[in-house]
């Protein structure tokens, strides 16, 4: 196993609900991304190498804007496409797919050039800088290995929008802290000082204390060949054109197989995120604060 801290940043998605490619939106003047940021954060807590999967709308200029603010700060850079065919047997028809295949797909693309633990992210999320501080704390501590993974889970209540219902995995614990379950749910909000999500027609109460996976995983490479055959097992079940393949449906098998447990550290920093367009002046307020206070230079590259 190297010396490399990884950083995968899953930048491969559409972006429907914020209709347009949030993850190379700038926040503020400076025309830095979330994902900016959160590279930003990794470097600063010692990570060297970075990892981007994207799709092939993001524009050439935007590629290049990164690579060059790579060679300028020293860290390895590289880029994967998410493309449909990737890990799919070539008598299968697929014409009729729009959407990517998921985020189990996505970290799956990384596999030939990852042979080291890593942290997975969204490119669309804001985690603050302490959680990309605890991941490396973590990875160089050597709790990170083939039979143990670790998830940065945010309460619940960080982690919702006023402008629409959002979906969370909502984690349950054993007593020791490891992950017992990720449950999905899609209609997750808060209604009159409570936190609720429906299903079956019925609407279900949650702590505001309870943690939730907001995709920052830290995973040793050997989840990629129960990724692939997680996703071959997901191809052979023909999916509807939009279901996915998610980590977090992955990381739960392992579980369940107990190929792997996964500690579960409640995040010591805020988590902001953009489903919406209208979430972006939150979190613009937010990082302007975050410059006021100099937690973050103006031009975060300069």
């Amino acid at each position: 196993m190297n010396s490399k801290k990884t950083l995968l940043i899953l930048a491969g998605g559409l972006g429907t609900r914020y209709k347009g490619l949030k993850q190379i939106d700038g926040m503020l003047e400076n025309g830095s991304p979330i994902l900016e940021y959160s590279i930003y954060d990794a470097l600063e807590a010692g990570f060297n190498k970075v990892i981007i999967v994207i799709n092939r709308m993001v524009p050439r200029s935007y590629i290049e804007r990164l690579e060059h603010i790579s060679k300028i700060k020293k860290f390895e850079l590289k880029w994967i496409f998410q493309d449909m065919e990737k890990f799919i047997a070539c008598d299968r028809i697929i014409s009729s797919r729009e959407k990517p295949w998921g985020t189990g797909h996505a970290v799956l693309c990384a596999k030939e050039v990852i042979e080291e633990p890593f942290i997975m992210i969204n490119a669309d999320d804001f985690y603050g800088k302490e959680a990309y501080q605890l991941a490396a704390k973590e990875i160089h501590s050597k709790h990170i290995s083939s039979s143990q993974f670790e998830l940065i889970a945010y309460p619940v209540e960080s982690t919702l929008s006023e402008n629409g219902t959002v979906s969370r995995g909502i984690c349950t614990l054993d007593s020791e802290g490891y992950l017992l379950n990720i449950e999905e749910q899609t209609s997750i909000r808060k209604e009159k000082g409570t936190i609720i999500y429906t299903e079956n027609e019925k609407d279900i109460e949650i702590n505001s204390q309870t943690l939730v996976s907001m995709n920052f995983f830290i995973f040793h490479p050997e989840i990629f060949p129960y990724l692939e055959i997680y996703f071959n097992e997901f191809i052979a079940s023909n999916p509807l054109p939009t279901q996915e393949f998610y980590i977090p449906s992955a990381v739960q098998k392992m579980i369940h197989e107990e190929k792997v447990k996964v500690r579960v550290k409640a995040s010591p920093s805020q988590w902001i995120g953009i489903t919406y367009a209208e979430d972006k002046i939150l979190l613009k307020n937010y990082l302007e604060k975050q410059i006021e206070q100099h937690r973050y230079p103006k031009d975060v590259w300069n």
